[in-house]
């Protein structure tokens, strides 16, 4: 696979929930779509045409298929070693993703698909590649060695939650900061903190995921 030097924003249809917000829409503005077998459900909600069809589409209808016969697929057998979600991605890089949203990624009837998503991602962010994860209610960011930032709503609720232990870890612009912390792997420590704006992230080594809600304002 390769990445293109210019800026590239695909997003991934995924067939779990998805709720078109007006943050959601502001993202994806000007993006090219990629659906993942049953994710194209979301098409029509956002009033787009993916490029590309991906998957072994046994989480699609019939009236899916004919509604959206127009849309080259790239059909797989059910019998496969990488989920639909996985292929879509590929996809994407293949096409010159340098961005990537996977919306729908989150939550839905599979747990073990949901859970998934995220450990590809956070592989995907140590590759280099931006990513972010997204139900339209719920995101998540995956975190590497280094800095980053996530624009989050003043007052809006987020919490880290390391996949590894974490060395270095700092929090800045948030309720509760922290400097330099060193968190102990399944340490709940750092889960719903406050975003006050920008959220700053710095890890020295470690891998983690920031999950945030940017419509939940239950804890200003």
């Amino acid at each position: 696979m390769t990445i293109a030097a210019t800026d590239q924003l695909f997003v991934v249809l995924l067939g779990g929930a998805l709720e078109p917000t007006p943050r959601f829409r502001a993202m994806v503005d000007g993006a090219r779509f990629i659906a993942a077998d049953g994710g194209i459900r979301h098409a029509a909600a956002l009033g787009i045409t993916p490029e590309v069809w991906v998957g072994d589409f046994d989480s699609s209808s019939a009236a899916e298929m004919r509604a959206w016969a127009q849309v080259p697929r790239e059909p797989y057998p059910v019998a496969k070693n990488a989920t639909d979600g996985e292929i879509a991605v590929g996809a994407a890089l293949d096409r010159g993703a340098t961005r990537l949203i996977l919306a729908g990624s989150l939550g839905g009837e599979r747990s073990d698909h949901a859970l998934m998503h995220l450990l590809h991602a956070a592989a995907l962010r140590e590759a280099g590649v931006d990513v972010m994860l997204t139900s339209g209610t719920e995101e998540a960011w995956p975190l590497a060695a280094g800095r980053t930032a996530v624009e989050l709503p003043a007052k809006s609720l987020f919490s880290v939650l390391g996949l590894t232990a974490l060395c270095g870890l700092s929090i800045e612009n948030v309720r509760y900061p922290l400097h330099g912390f060193d968190l102990a792997f399944g340490s709940s420590r750092t889960v719903s903190n406050v975003a006050l704006g920008c959220v700053t992230i710095t890890l020295d080594s470690g891998r983690a995921i920031l999950l945030s809600r940017p419509q939940d304002f239950s804890g200003a």
